[in-house]
Order: structure tokens, then C-alpha cells, then sequence
């Protein structure tokens, strides 16, 4: 028996969970989540529990059994906290602007790149840290939204500049030096 998929998951007050075969959706404070799951997996609420159970023991459903369980508590955890990912937008001239449901970046181009913010996400913008954090209640969806935002300048390794994770560190490269 898989040691994650086991587990219970309590649903706390405030979030609705409804359960069909190879869809799970969940309503919170934070917002609306709908996952597809696997339909060999079965999700059954009661009692203010969610259990995940498989059918057999083949190797598929071993490996389906804790990533089912972990994809529910995640918005579980997503409709009552949300999460956060934040990125550092460092160079010189290298800012964003928050209007609306848009991002506009100066990123060094000759033109502001404006990236539209997904149904779902919000962005807040710390000018004096040059920081930028994304919030939602999808925590696929986060995930991808700022790597999509990284993307759009990822840092180099020789003065560092460009957009990237607070939590990355970038290998700096020493650069050519001159002739003696």
C-alpha cells in the first residue's frame, strides 16, 4: 500500500469537494479548482474525508495511487491558501508594470513585452525589491505562468541579468579577460 495514497485528506470548513469518475473539483475561499485524474483511481468523500483508493496492485496503479492523493490535497490546499511563486527581475532598466489583468515588462528590447495574466492568477509587483509574485489557487497553473514569465528573459550566467526564481542561484562565468 502506497504510504501517501493511504492518507486521508480532512476537508476544512468553507471548501466543497464534488467527486465523479476521472474528476475531482473543489470550491474554496481562494478560488475554483477542477483536476482530471486517472478513472481507474476512485475518490470518495465522507465525512469530511477524502480517501483515494486504487483497484489493484499492477504497477500503474501503485504509481497513480499517491500522485492522485497528492493532486487532491494540493487544491485542497490551493482553495483555502493559494500559492505563491515569486520572481526577481534584475538589470539595469529591467522593470514591470502591473495594469490590469496584464503584465508589462521592459526587459531590455526595444519594445515592452506584455504578458495577459491567465483566468485564475494575480501578480503583485514590489518596485523597490524588483520583485514579482504570482498568486492563484492552481498550483500547476502558478508553476507554469512563472516559468513562462522566466522565460521571456532568462537570466545569464555573465552579469546576471534577466528574470529569475528567488529561490535560483546562477552560476556566474568569468568572462574574457584581456591580452597581456
Amino acid at each position: 500500500m502506497s504510504r501517501i495514497g493511504k492518507l486521508a485528506i480532512k476537508i476544512p470548513d468553507k471548501v466543497k469537494v464534488t467527486a465523479q469518475p476521472g474528476l475531482v473539483n473543489v470550491e474554496g475561499p481562494k478560488g475554483k479548482v477542477a483536476q482530471k485524474l486517472d478513472r481507474e483511481m476512485k475518490v470518495t468523500v465522507d465525512k469530511g474525508e477524502i480517501r483515494v483508493d486504487r483497484p489493484n496492485d499492477s504497477r500503474r496503479s501503485r504509481q497513480l495511487h499517491g500522485l492522485t492523493r497528492t493532486l487532491v490535497a494540493n487544491m485542497i490546499l490551493g482553495v483555502t491558501q493559494g500559492f505563491t511563486r515569486s520572481l526577481d527581475i534584475s538589470g539595469v532598466g529591467y522593470k514591470a508594470e502591473l495594469k490590469g489583468k496584464e503584465i508589462h515588462l521592459a526587459l531590455g528590447f526595444s519594445h515592452p513585452v506584455i504578458y495577459p495574466l491567465p483566468e485564475g492568477v494575480t501578480a503583485e509587483y514590489d518596485a523597490k525589491g524588483n520583485r514579482l509574485t504570482v498568486k492563484g489557487a492552481d498550483k500547476h497553473r502558478i508553476g507554469l505562468v512563472a516559468a513562462e514569465i522566466r522565460k521571456l528573459r532568462p537570466p545569464e550566467p555573465y552579469k546576471g541579468k534577466g528574470i529569475k526564481y528567488v529561490e535560483e542561484t546562477i552560476r556566474r562565468k568569468q568572462g574574457k579577460t584581456g591580452a597581456a
